[in-house]
């Protein structure tokens, strides 16, 4: 049984996957991870869209100007939204259901890899948010956070190195 220490070090991002696909009970896992995870005042203003289809994997890779095309690798993609009418702190409380949801990943040996949308743009200059507002028909009082690519790993990283942890930037009962 892996500790959760272990799986905090195992837990890499991972840019290059197989192709073989993910099982259905894997995915569910992952996304049961997502509607599990913690949200202020439990108002779970995230939702998630699952996307499968290569083609529309392959649109989303052009979601920003660098750093998204490992999605049209990715055996499926979460792209994680919130309902700010919901949460004022949407955005943490999606964060932490993306980062939930690829621990699980990781613990099943998956791979994943947190693509940034919010607050990105496209190469053309055009929002990250609306261009993936328009490809998954979007509400517009929705927000975009995060897209997660998961697939079966194809590259081994080593876990973190307790060694390079940055103990300078912990400050004892002041700054």
């Amino acid at each position: 049984m892996t500790t959760f220490n272990e799986l905090i070090k195992r837990r890499r991002t991972i840019r290059k996957f197989t192709e073989e696909l993910l099982s259905p009970s894997e995915v569910e896992l992952i996304l049961k991870s997502g509607l599990m995870s913690p949200a202020s005042k439990n108002r779970n203003s995230w939702e998630f869209i699952v996307v499968e289809d290569k083609e529309v994997l392959s649109k989303l890779a052009k979601s920003k100007s660098h750093g998204s095309n490992v999605l049209s690798q990715a055996a499926i993609a979460v792209v994680v939204t919130a309902n700010p009418l919901v949460s004022d702190v949407w955005t943490e409380d999606a964060s932490v259901a993306t980062i939930i949801m690829q621990l699980q990943a990781e613990d099943l040996g998956i791979g994943s890899c947190w693509v940034q949308i919010r607050e990105r743009e496209t190469e053309h200059g055009i929002s990250s948010e609306e261009y993936v507002k328009e490809i998954l028909d979007i509400p517009l009082h929705i927000q975009v956070l995060s897209i997660v690519a998961f697939g079966k790993k194809n590259e081994i990283k080593t876990p973190f190195d307790e060694e390079k942890l940055q103990w300078e930037k912990i400050h004892i009962e002041k700054w």
